[in-house]
């Protein structure tokens, strides 16, 4: 996902975007949504399967359901 779709979601979300790297955005985004802050850092699984983030997670942390 790219940085512009992440900072529409934030935007959506109320969360300021600025001067924010991608991970750490996203993690914040995921922490407003209800999810765990966890984005890219699944190793064998990752159950948070409603979370918009989950296929570009998994792809950062190289793992592949």
């Amino acid at each position: 996902m790219k940085m512009q779709e992440v900072r529409k979601i934030a935007k959506q979300l109320g969360v300021n975007s600025f001067g924010k790297k991608k991970v750490d955005l996203i993690r914040e985004i995921q922490r407003k949504e209800g999810y765990f802050d966890c984005y890219g850092t699944a190793e064998d699984w990752c159950d948070q399967e409603q979370c918009v983030f989950r296929a570009s997670c998994l792809e950062k942390a190289d793992f592949k359901p």
